[in-house]
């Protein structure tokens, strides 16, 4: 088996007493679809921004790639090819579709260039971005769209814009943090579908709390409590260990 494509070693991240994330080692395989499960306050969305660099960590390391990235601000993640969604819809409202895809591949491509900078340079010079946008734009399903305003997308549609500016950045990983909220049962679907669509060939890690989803995509699962590693395996190992049963499935509100 190859290097995972994630690591992270003994990650803690501390806030005064409260230990939110706690001693966590979790490798990440190349391609692989994994999710990370628990009730509130497991730690998920903490480890979360651990992994982008949002957050330092009061301890441990971050590998990504093969490097270490514990000390890399989010922008150099991105660079690297570690992608995020967000549990809230995050699109600039002032911004076209075709404008929101453009500057996240500008962003992500423009060594030395802050996004506002590399946005405002020509156009023409970046013929490049320009194509690359628009392949994106067209398999993420928006090509159509490309010159409305984001905000008058509808909720779903912003999700999948929200997906194809992360696919922008050419990413090797995404975390995808709790993609379906808020959706109809219809709309998870599309979403799902889309991520299957877009996103196969690129390693996943998946914040949900649609169990019966994270069952039925996860190729493994890692489940958190109290911000300690309680479980990990396949879907069918984590949803037979008793101790999960105990702490998750059997009735704590996710």
């Amino acid at each position: 088996m190859s290097d995972p494509i994630l690591r992270t070693e003994n990650l803690t991240k501390e806030f005064g007493k409260l230990v939110a994330v706690d001693d966590v080692t979790l490798d990440v395989e190349r391609g692989e679809f994994r999710s990370l499960i628990g009730p509130n306050g497991a730690g998920k969305t903490t480890t979360f921004n651990l992994l982008t660099g949002a957050l330092r960590p009061t301890r441990g390391t971050v590998t990504f790639n093969g490097e270490n990235v514990t000390a890399l601000p989010p922008h150099e993640r991105v660079r690297r090819g570690l992608g995020r969604s967000f549990q809230i819809t995050n699109v600039f409202s002032g911004l076209t579709v075709r404008e929101n895809v453009r500057l996240a591949a500008q962003a992500a491509r423009e060594g030395g260039f802050t996004p506002v900078e590399a946005y405002l340079r020509r156009s023409d010079a970046f013929d490049d971005v320009n194509e690359h946008t628009d392949r994106v734009l067209d398999r993420s399903g928006l090509l159509g769209r490309g010159d409305e305003p984001a905000d008058v997308l509808a909720y779903g549609d912003k999700r999948r814009l929200e997906i194809a500016i992360v696919l922008a950045t050419d990413p090797d990983m995404v975390l995808l943090d709790e993609p379906t909220a808020g959706m109809s049962a219809e709309e998870t679907r599309a979403t799902m579908d889309l991520i299957d669509e877009v996103l196969s060939d690129r390693t996943l890690l998946l914040i949900e709390h649609d169990i019966d989803l994270v069952m039925r995509v996860s190729d493994r699962i890692t489940v958190l409590h109290r911000g300690e590693v309680l479980a990990e395996g396949t879907p069918a190992a984590v949803s037979e260990d008793p101790e999960v049963r105990e702490a998750y499935f059997g009735g704590v509100e996710t």
